[in-house]
């Protein structure tokens, strides 16, 4: 090998590494924890808050790294050429090309770009001084390039979408809590805070076989046992049947103008606020502030009463279950044994398949019950059993109107309904 080479090769070793640099970093600034940095640039590290500054105008990060990459595997490319021609002639051009097309591609691309995803934190802080300094030299090109970005946009109407999609933030929730910025209880109210505006009243409602109400006229004494039985401070009114709710009586009320007076139940009863099934609980909640009450009767198709929803139930969804003085301890699904569960059927239809592990889907049905009536197309007598895929299920609390519970056993092998 001819002296003059030697240095030429170490040049063209040099311009290796740094088409690596340059692949490398632009992997890094992609991939990195910005959680992680902040919190260490608060902690008083340099680098990551180096890092973090330099990533606020990705743009001008991004075409840097794009125009030095260039530079470097072209000019790295033109002198394997002239070292290559010197030895082979003619044929040093073809040589050339192949040589350096596999020593870019694993040591200036796949291999630090592999390197640096592993470990986008630690090499995004190694080569923020030397892109700070490469940032400040080429600002020029840099903004010459801006300026045709916009020309750019501008001719073809390019539209900016910066907006974070609720996937990208339930994301961004799991990193933070993998990483130690959050714990889980502050992780589940963040997810439940933006799961919020996907619910319909359904997933909160409280099915009419569930529901404690009063007719119209009832006596006084039946409606303050009702009130004392159920703890509840609000009770639905009634005229002929539950399909046709004229109003929401409080206990405060009943017990203040009602109770032990001339006046009739009619007389201290606000009108109800009604809404379909579909309804979104933040409209509802709306709704709900708007009117000043805390209970909304859920009404089908055809104007019967599915179910009630109260501001408590949309707020347990938020900050998960709320007790208070009244409240019992109902557990809608209790594990028996391995394979035995005693479940209510007013129990939410999915989250017993989710305990179950069954994973198949029933959009029209919300409670157990119901799925079970939908089922066997009638109300099943208490004690009728029947199996449905790999459970055994035993309806062992029913009257001729609704199912109340049941005993499900799950199968080793997976049978047919």
């Amino acid at each position: 090998m001819e002296s003059d080479s030697i240095p030429l090769i170490f040049v063209l070793a040099g311009l290796i590494m740094m088409s690596a640099y340059f692949s490398a970093t632009e992997t890094a600034y992609s991939t990195f924890n910005r959680l992680k940095l902040k919190n260490m640039a608060a902690g008083g590290n340099r680098r990551a808050a180096l890092v973090l500054k330099q990533s606020e105008s990705y743009d001008s990060l991004l075409s840097t790294i794009l125009i030095g990459n260039n530079i470097v595997n072209i000019a790295s490319a033109s002198l394997a050429t002239v070292i290559f021609t010197k030895y082979f002639g003619d044929a040093g051009v073809t040589v050339s090309t192949v040589v350096m097309t596999v020593l870019v591609l694993i040591f200036g691309e796949i291999s630090p770009k592999s390197i640096a995803r592993d470990m986008p934190d630690r090499f995004a802080m190694f080569s923020a001084p030397i892109l700070g300094v490469l940032l400040k030299l080429l600002s020029p090109v840099n903004y010459i390039f801006m300026q045709w970005k916009k020309v750019l946009s501008k001719l073809f109407k390019s539209g900016d979408d910066r907006s974070i999609t609720d996937e990208e933030l339930l994301t961004m929730v799991e990193e933070a809590e993998d990483c130690g910025g959050i714990n889980e209880q502050e992780s589940e109210l963040i997810r439940s805070a933006i799961e919020f505006k996907d619910l319909d009243v359904v997933d909160v409602i409280t099915p009419r076989i569930a529901v404690a109400a009063v007719p119209l006229d009832a006596d006084e004494q039946e409606v303050a046992r009702i009130f004392r039985e159920t703890g509840f401070s609000r009770l639905p009114v009634y005229r002929q049947n539950i399909d046709h709710i004229v109003g929401i009586l409080h206990e405060k009320d009943f017990h203040n103008y009602v109770l032990h007076s001339e006046k009739r139940i009619a007389d201290a009863m606000t009108p109800p606020v009604l809404v379909p099934p579909s309804t979104k609980i933040s409209k509802l909640m709306k709704l709900l502030q708007a009117s000043k009450s805390h209970l909304a009767v859920v009404l089908d198709e055809y104007g019967q009463t599915e179910g009630i929803v109260t501001l408590e139930d949309i707020i347990e969804e938020l900050v998960g279950e709320i007790w208070d003085e009244h409240d019992r301890v109902v557990l809608d699904m209790v594990k028996i044994s391995d394979k035995e569960y005693r479940v209510l059927a007013a129990a939410s239809l999915d989250k017993v398949f989710d305990e179950l592990g069954v994973t198949e889907e029933d959009e029209e049905s919300a409670t157990v019950g119901g799925w079970i009536t939908k089922l066997c197309e009638r109300i099943p007598a208490q004690g009728e059993q029947f199996t449905w895929k790999n459970l055994q299920i035993t309806i062992t609390k029913s009257d001729s109107k609704h199912i109340e519970e049941i005993l499900v056993k799950i199968q080793e092998t997976e049978n047919a309904a």
